[in-house]
């Protein structure tokens, strides 16, 4: 399973910059022209280090698998595969409403799906498991789905300040969550 969900994220970072279009012209200002596909890459793209850095940590609490848990794995592999056409459209369309506001549900269903992951991998493996312990009622997770929904009725005010939220969340998450690294002592 981890080594189909890394092949996965590694083929949606290869597409996302892909879309990234050369610009004609071979002055520095001729950049200026793909600067919203590039910045909407970078936060994609930390947003894919960033579940696959957390995703890699949460696997390794696993001793075995079943098929809500592979199920729940397809699910969150869905809502990010859906990155790099949100992404696209998002720097394409110079950060206009609809295409931030459907790139912040796209971020709260990967929230959501990875959330589900996490519960999927629990009940596999009992409360009071490792994986249980370490993350609790995981709060930071909690907490991130709402922010994306700040930033999404926030972008209806405008929606540079919904995409300035979806950076704020991916700043919480920079640093490798480190709740499964203490319980297991890595």
């Amino acid at each position: 399973m981890e080594a189909f969900s890394d092949g996965v994220l590694a083929i949606i970072i290869t597409i996302m910059v892909l879309e990234m279009k050369v610009p004609r012209g071979s002055e520095l200002s001729d950049l200026l022209a793909i600067g919203p596909v590039f910045i909407s890459y970078v936060l994609s793209f930390l947003y894919i280090g960033i579940y696959w850095n957390n995703h890699h940590h949460l696997l390794q609490t696993v001793h075995h698998v079943n098929g809500k848990i592979l199920w729940a794995n397809m699910n969150l592999l869905f809502w990010l595969s859906l990155l790099p056409f949100v992404t696209g459209w998002m720097g394409v369309n110079h950060f206009q409403l609809w295409p931030v506001v459907l790139y912040g549900i796209d971020l709260i269903m990967a929230g959501i799906a990875y959330y589900i992951l996490t519960r999927a991998i629990i009940a596999a493996h009992g409360s009071g498991s490792a994986l249980d312990k370490a993350v609790g009622k995981d709060n930071k997770g909690r907490i991130s789905v709402l922010i994306y929904g700040l930033g999404i009725g926030l972008s209806f005010i405008h929606p540079y300040i919904g995409f300035a939220v979806y950076f704020i969340v991916s700043a919480l998450w920079l640093v490798p969550d480190r709740r499964i690294e203490k319980v297991f002592g890595k």
